[in-house]
């Protein structure tokens, strides 16, 4: 079951659903929209190897934005720490982010019950794209599950600003 608008913004006030900073502009029929932060971080190796940590850079951004040129691909962060111990939540582009031919998510869109942190985006633009940050990237979704709840203790949580891959940490015995 989704949560429509409302129910978010009655379950952040009741400590259920943790958002922040928080926006009631930021308030959609079922959806929370999220915000670019200024980090981005672009790998430096020509081959992603996950039994290892791969190298990258760092990349600050202000008011003037980032390009992206067509085919790059990026780590972003939203500027919204979010998380709840009762409700999933999960991350969609915005419709009008993706009609100017820019992934927002590849494939992990969902947030594990009980983790915390920033949203690391993975961007990929199919076409030249001028970023901003601040502005309306994505949206979260939260859902009711299902069974008995126990909460994510990952190698992700707590997430500040755009996080690289773990998989190496996967590989380790």
């Amino acid at each position: 079951m989704i949560l429509t608008g409302k129910s978010i913004e009655e379950f952040v006030r009741n400590g259920d659903i943790s958002i922040s900073p928080f926006s009631k502009n930021n308030i959609t029929t079922n959806s929370y929209d999220l915000t670019l932060g200024c980090q981005f971080i672009r790998y430096s190796e020509e081959v992603m190897d996950p039994k290892k940590e791969n190298k990258y850079d760092i990349i600050e951004c202000g008011p003037e934005g980032i390009l992206l040129s067509k085919g790059d691909f990026l780590l972003a962060h939203s500027i919204e720490k979010l998380g709840s111990n009762k409700y999933v939540p999960i991350i969609h582009a915005k419709s009008s982010i993706a009609r100017l031919g820019l992934f927002v998510h590849i494939t992990a869109d969902l947030i594990d019950i009980g983790s915390f942190g920033c949203v690391t985006f993975q961007l990929h633009s199919t076409l030249p794209i001028r970023l901003f940050p601040g502005m309306k990237i994505g949206q979260v979704t939260f859902w009711k599950p299902l069974g008995e709840i126990i909460p994510y203790s990952g190698k992700y949580q707590g997430s500040v600003g755009p996080r690289a891959s773990m998989a190496y940490s996967d590989f380790k015995v």
